[in-house]
């Protein structure tokens, strides 16, 4: 059995030795089974070390359950990635706080060259699973290797997952739980899918209930191993600003879709645009090139993107995007209201809503034109 692999699990078992506690005696001795190799006399190793951390090394009874799990893994085809494991994922290896051991099945390369992660709201809208599908579809048509991650949660996770498997993307779902069971069970079928195209992330062993505090932690999974946080909907308040949150603190981009003003689930997206913490996202095409990643644009001419992405435009906004339409270099306000008979106090409504789902910018002097 690893040696490495073992000791390594069982520091992750310590009582009292916490996530940061971990890297610090790791970075210090080189290795875990130095550490338990040299547990009574780690003071000449790590002189900082606190004798209640070295007691617990000392009287360490895990060890048993760790070669339980390890034979747990190599009966059902997990892989057990140590921070020092080529495979395991390296931009999250650069997090202060990345796990020091993850459990993995799948096929996906952890270090494909473009990682992203898609997450929102469960209880997510046809507004929300709309932008899934065809944001997706869009990265897929200029950008196929892209990796696709999210929590395999309901709502935007699910969705996410569901259309990167449509368009022959490779998905990963971290999870809150250990890999011996799928949490929502509903979402069993598409994690059986995800191991052929992708794959199942943990930090959790098996046993692992699917408790609260997990779903908090496995975020910095999901941010950390990203290139870029994508927020699709979200509430004033949940788990995708808790990524976005994470993704900011660990120096990573992040970008939102605008929403409908007014909607429950638009709230957290306009409020990460509004503030400077997200960049405002309305194409796959904006995402790689706010990334500056290297692709081939689409070679016909097609209906603009933002026009597809957001087609839940009312009658009345309809008329304003047909006179808009006719005048590519834009119209005053005014112009606008007299062609289409819409009053002032009205019109400002529709523009600023259609300015929020991607649909016109305003220049100077009241004038708008079609992004």
């Amino acid at each position: 059995m690893n040696e490495e692999l073992l000791y390594t699990m069982a520091l992750t078992r310590l009582p009292g030795l916490g996530m940061i506690g971990a890297h610090r005696l790791m970075e210090a001795a080189g290795s875990a089974t130095t550490i338990f190799s040299n547990a009574k006399n780690l003071k000449d190793i790590v002189p900082d070390v606190s004798q209640k951390v070295i007691d617990a090394i000392v009287n360490c009874d895990v060890l048993r359950l760790c070669e339980a799990e390890i034979r747990f893994a190599e009966k059902n085809g997990i892989r057990c990635l140590t921070l020092n494991d080529e495979d395991y994922p390296s931009r999250l290896r650069e997090c202060d706080d990345a796990p020091l051991l993850l459990f993995y099945k799948g096929t996906a390369n952890l270090n494909s060259l473009h990682i992203i992660n898609l997450v929102g709201t469960r209880h997510a809208t046809e507004y929300g699973r709309d932008i899934c599908q065809r944001f997706i579809s869009e990265l897929h048509e200029i950008m196929p290797d892209v990796l696709i991650v999210s929590g395999l949660a309901y709502g935007i996770d699910i969705n996410a997952h569901r259309a990167a498997l449509q368009y022959g993307m490779d998905t990963v779902g971290v999870l809150a739980h250990g890999l011996d069971r799928i949490y929502p069970a509903v979402h069993r079928r598409t994690a059986a899918e995800m191991l052929n195209h992708g794959g199942l992330l943990t930090e959790y062993p098996s046993g692992t209930n699917p408790d609260r505090q997990n779903f908090i932690k496995r975020n910095r999974i999901v941010a950390g191993m990203s290139d870029a946080t994508i927020v699709v909907e979200s509430a004033a308040k949940g788990g995708a600003l808790i990524t976005a949150d994470i993704a900011e603190s660990y120096n990573r981009d992040c970008f939102a879709f605008p929403g409908r003003i007014g909607d429950e689930f638009s709230i957290g997206c306009n409020a990460l645009i509004r503030n400077n913490r997200a960049t405002l996202l309305q194409s796959a095409e904006e995402l790689v090139k706010a990334m500056n990643w290297d692709y081939t644009p689409v070679s016909s001419p097609r209906e603009g993107i933002q026009r597809q992405l957001f087609p839940d435009l009312t009658p009345e906004e309809e008329l304003v995007a047909s006179q808009l339409e006719k005048n590519p270099d834009g119209l005053q306000i005014n112009t606008i209201v007299v062609n289409t008979n819409i009053p002032i106090n009205r019109m400002t409504g529709i523009l600023f809503e259609m300015e929020m789902k991607g649909v016109v910018r305003a220049l100077a002097g009241g004038v708008y034109k079609l992004v």
